[in-house]
């Protein structure tokens, strides 16, 4: 592939690339990871950037265009990479007693099926070019980028061409035995691209750049005359699961997504086709853009319980887990001879301890601390702050809280402070929502407690005057609840 001066941004690359090669792989090989399932036939579906000769025939997309908005800081370098995969068509052949090879179906081998398979090879284009450039200037530099003249006029379009040359190879397979039993052979068509950058400064008081980045397919393929017309012959020279990444040397991006206000009828003018840009700069910095055929939030990431890929982002990875474990051997041995990638699933899912799988379950990312640490105090002490009596007591706990106590707390009803030991009249109406509150309307009760809850209601706890089974009721704690609005007090004796 093509490298234009040196890939400075590689390290900065870092994040958003662990995150584009899931994207890069979406739907590569799916559950049961073998190639005779029938979900597996039909295969490359998304970011696929398909020959113009095809394209204009089938309406699929050839080119992908991004735009975003960014403001460098002096003469910035802009440091763009192109990455996709090529699909490698891979044949098996099986040897002949005396000497040769013949088409097969499959080779059956002890710990794997070999059958015929694309694989998919990354592909990757990178540049560095400044923005000055872009906008029309010559750059600190002075050089002149791929793609424009010496004697032509700096600041046109930037264009990158690059191409992958055609090749084969071929790769024996023996058995148990070391005898050669067949062989794969795997056979890529040319791909040829070109990637297209330009800029434009915006009018306003920010320096904002509007910058423009088509990522197109420029194959030259055509069905041949008399051959079969269909996408299965066009995708060898298609660009699969195509993005790009960006960074900027020296500044920023704009969120495309959640833009600050001054900037959004700018946002609202950029075009992007078939590709979505997000920040995904490292430690959440808003110097790389990550530009892909999937909707994504600002700085996607990987989750860190995940324990490798598995190919097919559309399961939980706790069940695909689960699942692909339970394959029957037959089963996991055409999964390992259809690609090596789905072999290392089926190994991953033989080998996973207990408690990576467990760490699959789920976890809670949501919670974050809002008061502080605890604050201890010695009984007696007067903080203003809520006493626990013991550290390791939960925070639902009313025990964990000294400044509650459901026994003394007291809450006013109608102007009269009502709490445990007091006498109230139920008036359920308001929030009726089963047919115990038609029964016990109208009816006294004694007060047992008040409570207060998490989010600062408070709930009166009761039990309904001749209840043959108040006091199971008080042993168990199992009460009545109402709202403080759904009683009336009663005066003693009344």
């Amino acid at each position: 592939m093509t490298s234009v001066a040196a890939p400075a941004a590689a390290p900065r690359f870092g994040t958003a690339r662990a995150v584009a090669d899931v994207v890069l792989f979406e739907g590569y090989v799916l559950y049961p990871y073998r190639a005779s399932a029938a979900k597996n036939r039909l295969r490359w579906q998304f970011g696929v950037l398909v020959p113009p000769a095809w394209g204009d025939r089938n309406g699929e997309h050839s080119a992908m265009r991004t735009e975003v908005l960014m403001e460098p800081r002096g003469d910035s370098p802009l440091h763009a990479e192109v990455r996709f995969l090529r699909a490698q068509r891979r044949t098996v052949e099986r040897a002949l007693p005396g000497g040769g090879f013949e088409p097969a179906d499959a080779l059956d081998l002890p710990d794997r099926v070999l059958v015929p398979w694309d694989e998919g090879v990354v592909e990757t284009a990178e540049v560095t070019v400044n923005v000055a450039r872009l906008l029309g200037g010559a750059g600190e530099d002075g050089e002149v980028g791929p793609g424009e003249d010496a004697d032509g006029p700096a600041g046109r379009e930037f264009v990158l061409p690059f191409s992958c040359a055609a090749g084969e190879d071929t790769e024996e397979v023996r058995d148990a035995a070391g005898t050669v039993v067949g062989r794969l052979v795997r056979r890529r068509e040319r791909v040829e691209g070109e990637l297209r950058l330009s800029a434009a400064e915006l009018p306003g008081p920010y320096r904002v750049v509007r910058l423009t980045a088509v990522v197109e397919n420029t194959g030259g393929w055509r069905p041949p005359d008399g051959g079969p017309a269909d996408r299965e012959a066009a995708l060898p020279h298609a660009l699969v699961s195509a993005h790009l990444m960006l960074a900027l040397g020296s500044g920023a991006f704009l969120s495309m997504t959640d833009p600050p206000e001054w900037a959004r009828p700018a946002v609202a003018e950029c075009r992007n086709e078939q590709t979505w840009p997000v920040l995904a700069g490292p430690d959440r910095g808003d110097d790389v853009v990550l530009s892909l055929p999937i909707v994504l939030e600002d700085h996607p990431h990987i989750a860190p319980e995940s324990p490798g890929a598995l190919y097919d982002a559309t399961e939980i990875d706790e069940i695909l887990a689960l699942r692909t474990a339970a394959l029957t051997d037959q089963e996991k041995r055409e999964a390992r001879g259809t690609d090596e990638r789905a072999g290392a699933v089926i190994d991953l899912a033989d080998s996973m301890p207990p408690e990576v799988l467990e760490r699959l379950h789920g976890a809670v990312r949501s919670l974050r601390e809002v008061t502080g640490p605890p604050v201890l105090s010695t009984p007696g002490e007067d903080t203003g702050l809520p006493q626990l009596l013991r550290p390791d007591t939960p925070w639902w706990d009313p025990a964990a809280d000294r400044s509650v106590d459901p026994e003394r707390d007291r809450v006013l009803v109608d102007g009269v402070s009502v709490g445990a030991g007091s006498r109230v009249r139920l008036r359920p109406g308001k929030r009726r929502t089963d047919a115990q509150d038609i029964f016990v309307h109208g009816r006294t009760a004694l007060v047992e407690a008040v409570l207060h809850d998490v989010d600062g209601g408070v709930h009166v706890a009761v039990t309904v005057d001749g209840d043959p089974g108040a006091e199971l009721r008080r042993l168990q704690g199992r009460f009545l609840y109402y709202q403080p609005d759904e009683l009336t007090p009663v005066e003693d004796g009344a």
